[in-house]
């Protein structure tokens, strides 16, 4: 059976979310890219130079941890060395977007304050967790997957600095598309409040009472498991 078929509503859940991505305004042109482990050593992912509003399931890639091309007629985003680095040092990622929603990348460009770093919202908090800044690299380069490296045992999300933003989770590409619109709506507001009179962040102590929070609705830490002791660790 080819896998196409075999992971038909896999692939459908993975063409919508590029549809969305597209739809939102979070890429243009051909950027942006995705990809989700569906075995193993098998990988979903998104085809080079292809516009993501256009993208359907004949134009799909399936490729093995290697980046070997295992089911598809086109050839795999020029980031896939990128996203093998992701899954190969992330055992526990499931699922990986790259995009450039355009409030998080202000961020990216900014001479500022990186906020997202920071406890804002409740919900960002617990939900995304910080997201650092990786050093610019030349896109679709080896040297750009290895900026990564210092980043990825502590952190799920991350703004490639002049680039855009990645997200990773443990769960399927919609929970991982969810958590980029939310973390979109969190750069919208502190932009806004920026201009009419800075930012309040969250305590201490309320970071503190968040990870009980994280606790009673069974939410891992961010990160690889085991590396961070808690989430109040991780913001102050």
């Amino acid at each position: 059976m080819k896998l196409i078929k075999k992971y038909e509503n896999e692939a459908k859940k993975f063409v919508g979310v590029c549809h969305k991505l597209a739809k939102n305004l979070y890429v243009t042109s051909s950027g942006g890219n995705l990809a989700w482990k569906l075995e193993e050593d098998l990988l979903l992912i998104t085809p080079t130079q292809v516009y993501k509003g256009d993208i359907g399931l004949k134009d799909l890639v399936f490729i093995d941890l290697e980046g070997n091309v295992v089911e598809g007629k086109r050839r795999p985003t020029g980031e896939t060395p990128m996203y093998l680095k992701f899954f190969n040092l992330r055992k526990d990622i499931v699922s990986v977007v790259h995009c450039h929603a355009p409030h998080v990348g202000a961020f990216a460009i900014s001479k500022g304050t990186n906020w997202l770093m920071r406890p804002i919202y409740p919900e960002t908090t617990i939900e995304v967790g910080p997201v650092p800044i990786v050093p610019y690299a030349e896109p679709i380069t080896e040297k750009l997957a290895e900026q990564f490296e210092p980043f990825l045992p502590k952190y799920n999300s991350f703004l490639m600095e002049s680039h855009g933003l990645v997200t990773m989770s443990r769960s399927d590409i919609t929970e991982t598309m969810m958590i980029m619109d939310l973390l979109e709506m969190s750069a919208k507001s502190i932009l806004l409040a920026l201009q009419v009179g800075g930012i309040k962040e969250l305590d201490q102590q309320a970071v503190c009472d968040l990870g009980n929070t994280m606790r009673t609705r069974n939410l891992p830490l961010f990160g690889a498991p085991g590396v961070n002791k808690s989430l109040e660790d991780l913001y102050f």
